[in-house]
């Protein structure tokens, strides 16, 4: 175990590879992963489209398992939480509707344009982040160099770092069938302009969030220092937060279309544990491991929900 900590080199022999080539490799991936999600779908035409959604979600997640292992860098999966989304709900509009997109209803195109609003500025977010074969999240580093012995990467790769999060995002998606599916009720009732507002108003607190934590980056002048400008002044992950609001609008879509669809709630209820429970708590390890005061500055800014600071 040892021996494989001190041999593995993220990027293997493609770790000089320039960035282009990187997000070359990483579009093959997915294209792959697509092209095998809908030999799925078309080999269980007859079946549930929430069941052949999760089974061909889950060989998507295998094709670039199989792809992050081939280029020994897990953060191939990164996208995978933003691209799959969009692709889900549009099969499931285009299921609902026979294929013909002009008989969507508003409801359905509310779902599916928020949904592909989120996934633009995510996806974006991550290509622009990303240094390409060489660079992998600093989490999965964390994880591999502190994972137990006698438990292979590979194992933690496919379970802790890409099946599990497509788990919880098909969980987070549950709530999208319905909205999409039940047209029954009319739109534009009060749960749906919420729905709205929250999902949309979500996806602007997220990307306000990662404006402003990339422009305080950016200066060479706060090199070292906390972030507590702006949104970031009453919460420390501002970013975290507006992710989690918008899995419970699309909640709110689902209770406006079909009520009896309220157990769908376990997807944002899934949602805040992983924040709440992994990404919090790991990032504000690393924060207090490289920035100096950050304990207090925990014990004054909430985590998430904002408040005013307590006072120094």
């Amino acid at each position: 175990m040892a021996a494989d900590r001190d041999t593995y080199r993220v990027g293997g022999s493609l770790a000089s590879a320039s960035r282009a080539t990187g997000f070359t490799l990483v579009t093959l991936a997915y294209v792959a992963a697509f092209l095998a999600a809908a030999a799925v779908v078309a080999a269980m035409r007859v079946g549930h489209p929430l069941t052949v959604a999760f089974l061909a979600d889950v060989i998507a997640t295998f094709v670039v398992f199989a792809a992050s292992v081939a280029v020994a860098n897990a953060s191939l999966y990164d996208p995978y939480w933003s691209v799959a989304p969009p692709v889900i709900a549009a099969g499931w509009v285009l299921w609902s509707t026979g294929g013909d997109l002009g008989a969507a209803t508003g409801r359905q195109w509310a779902v599916l344009l928020l949904i592909l609003t989120w996934a633009i500025r995510l996806t974006a977010n991550w290509a622009v982040s990303w240094r390409g074969l060489s660079h992998e999240d600093w989490r999965y580093v964390q994880l591999r160099e502190e994972r137990p012995p006698g438990v292979p990467w590979w194992l933690i790769n496919l379970a802790g770092i890409q099946m599990m999060p497509t788990l919880v995002v098909f969980a987070g998606l549950l709530a999208v069938w319905p909205a999409v599916s039940v047209t029954g009720r009319p739109w534009g009732g009060l749960l749906d302009i919420a729905a709205v507002v929250v999902t949309g108003g979500a996806i602007l607190l997220e990307a306000l969030a990662d404006r402003q934590l990339h422009r305080f980056a950016g200066d060479p002048a706060n090199r070292g220092r906390i972030v507590d400008v702006g949104l970031w002044r009453y919460s420390r992950h501002p970013n975290y937060l507006g992710e989690i609001l918008f899995w419970w609008g699309l909640w709110l879509f689902a209770l406006a279309a079909a009520p009896d669809w309220w157990w769908t709630v376990a997807g944002p209820v899934a949602m805040v544990l992983l924040f709440v429970f992994v990404s919090v708590p790991m990032m504000d390890r690393r924060s207090e491991a490289r920035r100096p005061g950050y304990a207090r500055h925990r014990r004054r800014v909430p985590a998430l929900l904002p408040r005013r600071p307590r006072e120094r």
